[in-house]
């Protein structure tokens, strides 16, 4: 079984070309939101300085996840079903404290997020492995963020919207999150979107609110004087759709500037659009499912799709990210395709197996997304000599080869920050 284990966590997943491609890697990134600049920034610079020298950053990264990924436990232990706060007869609110500690979980995600990068500078061990786990992790948070904030609102029939509008929701999210990296695979700067600390801020607040005045609070509608009244759970909805598509257009801009002045890598058409058609493959097949299921599955068991689709969409995303930042040719078929469409022809013809087949294919694809992680993380982390959660060294500086001591040496060079990027956030 040892052996099974450490087979699984050494498996080479990534090419010779990437490894040589993260050799030659420096960090690129535009980061223009005032909230971030003029307020986040600062605070996170006068903080960072309280850690100590020997707290690793990914260290930090992880555990910033962690506190939001226990948002999540701690919300489908107490409402899998998003029935706790619809305020509909036989149901059980969440209790009071657990608002308060997603308050408090998402906040120190967001401050432990803002942070990694700036303790990497601060002791010499900023490069591509811990922007790598940044964003890898960040990937899989575009799907906890969402499908915790429904747990504020319900599914109420009157206040609130369906499972299946909320799903809408994630896939857009899932889509900004995706697009951004797309963007950068072609252009090969990081434009961060300013619905980010938009949605970090405004999670906290909502919380904060639900803990102090309950879940009721968000039970009414605002007067639209002759247009009737709108839920505020058609708000939320609204602005969820609206912070995540509002990236789009530059998106669009930032991309064709880059052909239009040369700056970018200058694909043709098709290999551009490449990284696009395993999102594309899986959107229409997680959109598909709960529109032709049987058994109404969106409706029975929401929270599950919700898992299932951010955590197929991470690993996407993932590929994505490695590919980009190694500038290689990104993947246009994901191997785990044929076993989403057996699953879901399966579910139509045998309706009986549809709720088995979905907890199947969501450990399947939980399992095997945590073995890529950690197999590529392993696999930087033995290429760079570095050992993930510690600021220490896998094998002693003087031990390694003189080429290999030179190489890693130029990489710290050129993840230093400059003077003339002021706008560049360090991740």
């Amino acid at each position: 079984m040892r052996q099974l284990f450490r087979r699984l966590m050494n498996h080479q997943y990534l090419t010779q070309d990437q490894i040589n491609g993260f050799d030659n890697y420096k960090y690129s990134a535009i980061d223009t939101s005032p909230l971030s600049q003029y307020v986040m920034h600062p605070f996170w610079d006068w903080l960072v300085k309280f850690f100590p020298r020997w707290f690793a950053p990914n260290l930090m990264t992880f555990l910033g996840f962690l506190f939001s990924a226990m948002n999540l436990v701690l919300l489908s232990y107490y409402d899998w079903n998003f029935e706790a706060s619809s305020g509909e007869e036989g149901t059980t609110p969440i209790p009071s404290w657990v608002w308060l500690c997603t308050a408090i979980n998402i906040f120190l995600a967001y401050t432990l997020d803002g942070i990694d990068g700036k303790q990497a500078r601060r002791i010499g061990l900023s490069g591509p492995l811990g922007e790598l786990f940044d964003h890898g992790l960040d990937s899989y948070t575009a799907m906890l963020i969402p499908t915790c904030l429904y747990s504020i609102f319900g599914r109420s029939r009157v206040y609130s919207v369906r499972p299946m509008r909320m799903y809408y929701v994630c896939l857009t999210v899932y889509f900004n999150f995706f697009i951004s990296h797309w963007e950068k695979y072609n252009t090969g700067i990081l434009y961060l979107p300013w619905g980010y600390d938009l949605s970090m801020w405004g999670s906290t607040a909502m919380y904060l609110v639900t803990w102090w005045m309950g879940f009721e609070r968000w039970k009414f509608e605002l007067p639209l004087g002759s247009y009737g009244t709108l839920p505020l759970g058609n708000v939320m909805e609204a602005v969820l759709h609206v912070s995540a598509m509002a990236n789009l257009p530059l998106v669009i801009i930032n991309v064709y500037n880059s052909y239009a002045h040369r700056t970018g890598r200058l694909l043709s058409f098709w290999e551009a659009v490449r990284p696009m058609w395993p999102f594309i493959t899986y959107f229409v097949i997680l959109l598909a499912w709960p529109y032709l299921s049987p058994n109404d599955i969106m409706e029975k068991d929401p929270r599950a799709i919700f898992m299932l689709s951010g955590t197929i969409f991470s690993n996407v995303s993932c590929r994505l990210i490695v590919s980009q930042m190694s500038v290689t040719r990104c993947e246009a078929w994901h191997w785990q395709t044929p076993m989403f469409v057996l699953s879901f022809l399966t579910s139509l013809w045998i309706p009986l197996l549809e709720r088995p087949l979905l907890y199947l294919l969501l450990i399947v694809t939980t399992l095997s997304h945590w073995q890529y992680g950690a197999s590529v993380v392993n696999q930087m982390c033995e290429h760079f000599n570095r050992v993930c959660f510690t600021v220490h060294k896998r094998v002693p500086q003087e031990a390694l080869p003189k080429k290999k001591t030179l190489l890693a040496e130029e990489i710290s060079q050129a993840d230093k920050p400059h003077a003339e990027e002021p706008l560049k956030k360090e991740k």
